[in-house]
């Protein structure tokens, strides 16, 4: 059983929903949702740094997504349960720590062509995965969230920009921006190289 699944307990709220949902529609719900929840409890956990806030955030996602699901009308239930999770979790920060800062676009920083992912650099991300996590904790929201999406997660740029309600060229820039900041908060790739 993955900590997501150990630490998922819907309450209160949740058991007086689920006794409202005809016994079809909760399976309906279950099966819909459920694969999905360590993919869920992913995303919140890089969106919001911690594992306790990362837990509150998906008991929260999965109860609005329980109470909503009437509305759910089919298609991809990963990336619908994810644009939900994406949503509290910017909720759940704006709440409790305040509105997170948005990035100013440098030209300098954020401009240029994104160099290929050699093998070296997938063996050191592979090797070094604390370091990982905390580059990636260093990102801003709104880089960070599409990392996960992609590469952890494997959605599409149309999939992350239904999710982020932003144009798929905007995810491809937000991502570039991200991969760029990653190189150089890891040290540009050239650790160990001769």
């Amino acid at each position: 059983m993955s900590r997501a699944t150990a630490a998922f307990h819907i309450g209160a709220r949740g058991t007086t929903i689920r006794r409202q949902m005809e016994p079809n529609q909760l399976a309906r719900f279950e099966a819909a949702t459920l694969p999905h929840l360590d993919a869920a409890y992913t995303l919140a956990r890089y969106l919001l740094g911690n594992d306790d806030d990362a837990n509150d955030a998906l008991q929260e996602s999965f109860l609005r997504a329980l109470k909503y699901f009437d509305g759910y009308r089919g298609g991809d239930a990963r990336a619908w349960l994810l644009a939900i999770v994406r949503n509290t979790s910017r909720s759940w920060l704006r709440r409790e720590r305040g509105d997170t800062p948005t990035v100013e676009f440098d030209e300098e920083l954020h401009s240029g062509a994104v160099e290929e992912e050699h093998p070296e650099a997938q063996l050191l991300r592979a090797a070094d995965r604390e370091r990982v996590r905390q580059a990636l904790d260093q990102l801003p929201l709104e880089f960070r969230e599409v990392i996960v999406l992609r590469e952890l997660q494997g959605l599409s740029y149309q999939e992350i920009g239904e999710i982020c309600k932003v144009p798929a060229g905007t995810v491809m820039s937000r991502l570039s921006r991200a991969r760029k900041r990653l190189e150089q908060a890891l040290g540009g790739g050239k650790r160990g190289r001769t």
